[in-house]
């Protein structure tokens, strides 16, 4: 009975004639399972149903199906494994339960009969489980383009149309609750990768780590960056990609420079969008609220409707999280190919260009173009003091691999000052 656990209720509470209607039978909430029972809900819940004992779950024969809202991997992994002993059918809105256990609980439940429904776990609102893992079962995923944390494209959002810090954008994000107090998760791209870690799974049936996802969050831009991408024609979004190339998978969550006027450009706020490339569809795009109280109450409800109705069932085998082995090996983070954007705060004084431009050459990485904006005129009293001014310069294709190289040379050039920020270019 958290934010999303007292939606879920709401809804259940104010619509059980439409619900009904469309499971075939009535949903009825028997019990909520609360650590608290003094907590205020903001919702008056039938008498009996409030409880803080398990127990009355696990023990009542009339309760076929649980929503398990808990966050975290203990006791949630726990939690779900005596539901699904005690013969419920689960629906989860839990990705970092689903990404560290997942092939021990989805084979625990094959085992014992029973369902783990999790459209909830990814994209909140927007219904992209039941799109890959049963809309597009006629098709091979072969590319996956996504915005899939909120707080960090509304942060984006608010520095690029307000002209905010990103300490700015952060507090408000806080205050408007899109993010936590410790946001972390959200803007290291930690969160991103989870959910991305799920779609991949269904998509292309490869398992994959969080230490194995190449991940880099906003939390090292400025304003600037931004700026600079608006002037070469693209905006910065917070990307989760997962694509074939050949016979093996790129994956990573990063910062890139999106071209303007495409569809994940034009994404603002907290929403989520998700683009899919299939063998037979071609391109598709999904957009929407990607978290939230009710956003996120509606897929698990929705889930508990399937799962009543027997959809949950018949659509199980599709999802093939025990799939062995993997049709795909990951690519290594080094061979990831692409254009590059790099800013660089250089001392203004002569070579600088040149000697960055000789340690990009010899490690295979040529220059596309090069913003540097004219230093402010020195003044009399300072004129021994050589200023630092951002350099910006966008490479022809590479790889991943080159640039680290790269940057090894580059740490010993004493004209550049840290950090240095470098994005992927999409489009």
């Amino acid at each position: 009975m958290g934010t999303v656990g007292t939606g879920v209720a709401r809804v259940l509470l104010q619509h059980g004639d439409r619900l009904a209607r469309r499971a075939g039978r009535p949903l009825v909430l028997r019990r909520a399972v609360v650590r608290d029972l003094n907590r205020p809900r903001g919702l008056e819940l039938p008498a009996g149903v409030l409880t803080d004992q398990l127990a009355a779950v696990l023990r009542d024969p009339e309760i076929e199906i649980a929503a398990h809202l808990v966050g975290g991997i203990h006791p949630a992994r726990e939690i779900l494994l005596q539901l699904l002993e005690a013969g419920k059918d689960v629906v989860t809105a839990n990705k970092a339960l689903l990404c560290e256990c997942g092939d021990e609980l989805f084979a625990r439940a094959r085992q014992l009969g029973r369902t783990i429904a999790f459209e909830a776990a990814v994209a909140g609102g927007i219904p992209i489980i039941a799109t890959v893992g049963q809309c597009l079962s006629a098709n091979q995923i072969v590319s996956i383009s996504a915005i899939l944390n909120g707080t960090s494209n509304y942060i984006l959002s608010q520095m690029a149309r307000e002209n905010w810090s990103y300490d700015q954008a952060l507090r408000k994000a806080q205050e408007l609750g899109f993010a936590e107090e410790d946001p972390t998760l959200d803007v290291d791209g930690s969160d991103a990768a989870q959910k991305l870690i799920i779609l991949t799974r269904l998509a292309f049936g490869v398992r994959a780590t969080l230490a194995q996802v190449h991940r880099q969050g906003i939390d090292r831009l400025d304003l600037s960056d931004l700026r600079y991408a608006d002037e070469l024609g693209f905006t910065v979004k917070l990307l989760a990609v997962s694509q074939l190339v050949g016979e093996e998978l790129e994956m990573y969550v990063q910062p890139c420079l999106v071209r303007k006027q495409t569809p994940l450009a034009e994404v603002q706020g907290a929403y989520n969008a998700i683009g899919l490339v299939g063998d037979v569809v071609g391109e598709t795009w999904f957009s929407g609220p990607g978290a939230g109280q009710m956003p996120t109450a509606s897929a698990v409800v929705a889930d508990l409707i399937d799962t009543v109705a027997g959809r949950t069932q018949l659509n199980y085998p599709r999802l093939e999280w025990w799939r062995d082995p993997a049709p795909y090996s990951l690519l290594p983070a080094e061979r990831i190919a692409g254009r590059y954007y790099l800013r660089f705060q250089v001392l203004d004084r002569p070579h600088v260009l040149a000697d960055i431009a000789a340690v990009l050459g010899r490690n295979g990485i040529s220059i596309a173009s090069v913003i540097q904006h004219e230093a402010p005129e020195a003044s009399s009293h300072d004129a021994t003091t050589v200023p630092t001014v951002p350099l910006v310069i966008m490479t022809h294709r590479t790889t991943e691999g080159n640039l680290r190289a790269a940057e090894e040379g580059l740490a010993r050039l004493g004209s550049i000052r840290p950090p240095h920020v470098r994005m992927p270019v999409r489009g």
